[in-house]
């Protein structure tokens, strides 16, 4: 067995996001350690033999289907994010590297023994056919989910062909009725970093979808064309971002800390397993006002970005509560081209706060409803419809505010310096380039 160096920080999607990391794993604690897992492993032997021997129909359990099976059950039943990876879904790891892959283009995660949208990724066609973050996903076309579904289940389902039609059955909350969705599977190319604009007052804004290998450089060159813009503030907006690449949500806080300062750091079972993660930027940080803005669909990755600048005061956070997913998954491969994805430690704020399954509060609280969220989420989309009477026509609704975004504008209204800026590019974008 070898492991592959690669570590999520994501709410399960599909597809899947890694991110590179250092792992380690510890395979033995002496003789006493060894003894118990033979034991253990002498039972399982025993009870796959009894199966095997004894079962009514013997088609239905080949040795090969009960090891997998044993398997699913032994690293499933740890943890939502934990899942061992049969052939097909590991091989799929490569597309999802890449950030693009067919399907239907939403977020996912297991809590409860129940599927649940994390987020619809934007611009894709879940978006398009108004699933919501909080939708259960009760059926796949056909096949009723069961409670015991695993994620690599959940992805064979999802994917298929470009082209072809999957209807999702789906329980809503305040929906007495369960929803079908009809979809169209597409090649889903994400575009992490989009809606760069200058809007009034000079503050600049930026939305980060996910958190894949290409936002580090694309955040870069959105922050310099802003500079360019004689922006005197930023909107992070990180919404219904599900996480992605660590070391990508790292690269785009760096260039607000000092060099060597700490961004975020991980824990695992032994003291050796403290992994930092500190700037590597030179020169002076950037230093302008700051709002991030978050909701219950911002998690991992995005929120360890959202934490590191909280917890140094070097944002506003403003919104929602975020997800809370503060684990770190790392990928192991298996023989016969199988793999795993472990739970092996959590991350932490620079001062020492874990936010999983707690999330990151915001300081300035602006709760929105899923329709709400779903209504600002397509206006962004498509901000090249700017006509109101248009937009109406084209989407059956009149633009509504955002409130969460003016809250943030109106935060950062009260600090903006207006004695002007030095300097055309700041050096930390400059050596970043």
């Amino acid at each position: 067995m070898s492991k592959r160096s690669l570590t999520i920080l994501t709410a399960i999607c599909l597809g899947l996001i890694v991110a590179g990391a250092s792992a380690r794993v510890a395979l033995g604690w002496g003789w006493w350690s060894n003894r118990e897992l033979n034991r253990a492993s002498d039972y399982v032997h025993d009870v796959m033999k009894l199966v095997h021997e004894n079962y009514v129909a013997p088609d239905a359990v080949p040795y090969d289907r009960l090891r997998r099976d044993a398997v699913h059950g032994m690293v499933e039943s740890l943890d939502p994010h934990s899942e061992f990876l049969e052939e097909k879904a590991f091989s799929g790891l490569d597309a999802d590297l890449r950030g693009d892959f067919g399907g239907v283009g939403i977020h996912i995660e297991l809590r409860d023994n129940r599927v649940l949208v994390i987020a619809p990724i934007a611009g894709t066609p879940a978006e398009r056919a108004g699933i919501r973050r909080g939708d259960e996903i009760v059926a796949v076309d056909a096949t009723e989910v069961s409670r015991d579904v695993g994620m690599d289940d959940m992805v064979q389902l999802l994917r298929g062909e470009p082209g072809t039609k999957v209807s999702l059955t789906l329980v809503r909350t305040g929906e007495k009725q369960r929803l079908v969705v009809p979809i169209i599977r597409e090649i889903i190319k994400v575009d992490s970093v989009r809606s760069i604009q200058v809007l009034e007052g000079g503050i600049g804004y930026i939305q980060i979808a996910e958190f894949s290998e290409r936002t580090s450089e694309d955040f870069l060159a959105a922050l310099d064309h802003l500079w360019a813009k004689d922006v005197r503030a930023l909107v992070i907006d990180l919404r219904n971002n599900p996480g992605g690449l660590l070391d990508a949500a790292v690269a785009v806080a760096e260039p607000f800390f000092q060099r060597d300062e700490l961004i975020v750091y991980t824990e695992g079972r032994l003291s050796e397993d403290r992994v930092e993660y500190r700037a590597a930027t030179e020169g002076e940080p950037l230093k302008l006002p700051v709002a991030v803005l978050i909701n219950s669909g911002s998690a991992s990755a995005a929120e360890v970005l959202a934490g590191a600048l909280k917890d140094t005061h070097r944002a506003v956070i403003v919104g929602e509560r975020s997800f809370g997913k503060g684990s770190v998954q790392t990928i192991f491969e298996l023989k016969n081209g199988e793999g795993m994805r472990l739970t092996t430690a959590r991350y932490y704020t620079p001062s020492g706060v874990t936010i999983h399954e707690k999330g990151i509060e915001p300081q300035i609280e602006v709760v929105m409803t899923p329709a709400e969220d779903e209504k600002i989420s397509l206006q962004r989309q498509r901000d090249d419809l700017r006509d109101p009477a248009a937009f109406a026509e084209r989407f059956g609704f009149e633009p509504i505010e955002d409130r969460q975004l003016q809250a943030a504008l109106a935060a950062l209204r009260g600090v903006i310096v207006l004695d002007g800026r030095a300097g055309a590019v700041p050096p930390a974008l400059e050596d970043k380039r």
